[in-house]
């Protein structure tokens, strides 16, 4: 049991538990994972079999596993953006500057 005059040391996260473990492109890495989330929640409102995905998406079951379960490695940004889009969704890439001089930089593109 602790006592009253222990603290109880933790740190804040930046949001992107990659970056917090220290993995190279952590940002490209959430993007990846959120996509996969993204590919899985569409394959489940449709009540899709990973069979009928995987014809969907022209891949075999097993990769289609592979995306639910988060083995990303082999799939690009790209890749994995296709994919959502053959399951009927669109995306939206929103850009912001991280400089004021350079508002006209940021915006929203829209992918269907």
């Amino acid at each position: 049991m602790k006592k009253k005059s222990e603290k109880t040391e933790f740190h804040v996260g930046s949001g992107n538990v990659f970056k917090d473990l220290g993995f190279e492109n952590a940002e490209e890495a959430l993007a990846k994972v959120r996509l996969a989330m993204q590919i899985h929640k569409a394959i489940k409102s449709q009540k899709l079999t990973q069979k009928e995905a995987a014809k969907i998406l022209d891949i075999d079951q097993p990769r289609v596993s592979d995306i639910i379960r988060g083995n990303l490695s082999r799939y690009s940004l790209d890749k994995l953006m296709k994919f959502v889009r053959m399951l009927g969704n669109s995306i939206e890439i929103r850009i912001k500057s991280k400089q004021k001089s350079h508002p006209k930089l940021a915006g929203v593109y829209r992918i269907s």
